[in-house]
């Protein structure tokens, strides 16, 4: 699909990662970013326009989509500048969390097509995992518009229900955390264990992202990849019969993700 000109309100981490991948795929020039800290734009120089501020946008300019990327406490007052936006031509997307459709509809004037999408932080690397919903009247066309923008930074999902994205925020919008406190956590065990710092930081690392790789290499569940490696009467079957137990690893990675579910609609009122 070629790109139309868009425009992005906040440039920051993820909607810094939106862009360079939108750029890869022959994003035109004309695109305008709406960022008031001048250093976040700074890599995007010459490529697209940056302005600062809503009323610095040009006269004229008409996107073919507008993505929501700033803070999702900043949208009461960054969303109604962008109103005159709103309306059948444009689709609106929005990565704030916790920002219903409808709440956000509310403060764009009540007429803007709204796509819902929550990417977590490997969007950086382009290995990102986005779960969308579509709000009422996004067209097919809009739609499609969306998942290709979503598809630059790695895989995209559609939800048919937007309480949905609760979960999903708890899950792969929090997961890499949860990746990354393993490879925490591996590391100060080897430590534990009376190996070298560096050989420590080093194996933790590698192992995640190694096995991270295998699991997207591979055709086989995560339950089949972990059998693979689990040897009967062997160390992993001794270390994995203390995660497993089930007041273990499974009851807390449930009560993880029903915590982070439950503030994730608390935060969407």
């Amino acid at each position: 699909m070629t790109l139309p000109p868009l425009l992005l309100l906040g440039c920051g981490k993820m909607g810094g990662a939106m862009l360079a991948g939108w750029l890869e795929q022959g994003l035109p020039p004309e695109t305008v970013v709406v960022e008031p800290h001048a250093p976040a734009a700074e890599a995007f120089r010459g490529r697209v326009r940056h302005v600062s501020e809503p009323a610095a946008i040009p006269d004229g300019f008409r996107p073919g989509a507008v993505i929501l990327a700033t803070k999702p406490q900043e949208a009461p007052n960054a969303l109604p500048p962008l109103a005159r936006f709103a309306g059948p031509e444009t689709v609106f997307l929005s990565i704030m969390a916790g920002r219903g459709v409808a709440g956000m509809n509310a403060l764009l004037g009540g007429s803007a097509r709204i796509v819902r999408a929550m990417p977590n932080t490997p969007a950086a690397v382009r290995q990102g995992f986005t779960a969308a919903f579509a709000g009422p009247d996004v067209s097919p066309e809009q739609k499609a518009l969306a998942d290709a923008l979503l598809g630059a930074i790695g895989e995209c999902a559609w939800v048919e229900e937007e309480g949905m994205l609760d979960a999903v925020t708890a899950v792969s919008g929090g997961g890499p955390a949860y990746v990354f406190l393993l490879a925490e956590v591996l590391e100060q065990a080897a430590l534990s264990q009376g190996l070298p710092a560096d050989l420590a930081r080093r194996m933790a690392r590698a192992t995640v992202s190694g096995s991270g790789a295998l699991l997207a290499a591979s055709s086989e569940d995560a339950a089949t990849l972990r059998v693979n490696v689990t040897s009967p009467k062997g160390t992993t079957e001794r270390a994995l019969a203390v995660l497993m137990r089930e007041e273990a690893w499974p009851a807390l990675m449930r009560e993880a993700i029903a915590a982070a579910t439950a503030r994730s609609r608390e935060l969407a009122g």
